[in-house]
């Protein structure tokens, strides 16, 4: 089971920024999870919220941005001793820290409609290219995992699933190419890791912090643990 680091580090570093992933980079960690978001001029960057208010204390949408703009946000809101500032990565920013990484999930929030998702996945291809190995791409929004489907993606992809749908998730997963499905912690009993096995597709949880919990999700054989503490992960369970 790898350990993946959230958002970075999100527990132990700002997350989503440039200082993030080099701190998980730094522990020795090489597989992390980030959320990815495009902006009017096409380019995408790295950030979870659709605005830039939690973390960088500005209200200001997202989308509404053009790279240029986006990157005048200091990401450090809520880690004021943090030393250095953080401004909104690009996504190709992001990639450079990571070209030794092993597991890369990049999950795509979801879009306004197909037209969007068409845009962002021509996109995400370019910025993806020379990835192929190391990268999945995740999303809720089953109008990217289409998208992928309809380019003929040779990028694994995955589904996430954070509400109860049981084994319709599964059927879903298969009807759009997925390779892997993402449970949040608490749909991921054992029931539904096991019938998730059975159908041949690999499994990460998010997002795990508890040490006893993820010795338990060691033993069930998942690939992947998502945590916002990998420090601490690394220390109970390599």
């Amino acid at each position: 089971m790898r350990i993946i680091g959230h958002r970075g580090a999100r527990g132990e570093a700002p997350e989503n920024t440039l200082g993030g992933f080099r701190y998980l980079h730094d522990l020795g960690i090489r597989a992390v999870e980030f959320d990815v978001r495009q902006l009017k001029d096409d380019q995408l960057v790295v950030i979870h919220d659709d605005d830039f208010v939690r973390t960088a204390g500005r209200s200001q949408q997202v989308e509404s941005c053009n790279l240029l703009e986006a990157q005048q946000f200091d990401h450090r809101d809520q880690w004021q001793a943090w030393a250095f500032e953080e401004y909104t990565p690009s996504l190709p920013h992001v990639l450079d820290c990571l070209t030794d990484f092993e597991h890369i999930e990049v999950e795509i929030k979801a879009v306004a409609d197909e037209t969007a998702a068409e845009r962002l996945v021509y996109q995400l291809h370019q910025d993806l290219k020379g990835f192929e190995k190391s990268a999945t791409i995740t999303s809720f929004d089953v109008k990217i995992l289409a998208a992928l489907q309809q380019h003929q993606s040779s990028f694994k992809r995955g589904l996430l699933v954070e509400i109860p749908i049981g084994e319709y998730a599964i059927e879903l997963a298969q009807q759009y190419g997925c390779s892997q499905i993402g449970w949040g912690d608490a749909l991921a009993t054992d029931e539904i890791i096991q019938r998730t096995q059975q159908a041949n597709l690999e499994i990460s949880v998010w997002t795990v912090n508890e040490v006893e919990r993820a010795k338990h999700l060691q033993q069930l054989g998942i690939q992947g643990l998502i945590t916002d503490v990998p420090t601490t992960m690394l220390q109970h369970l390599m």
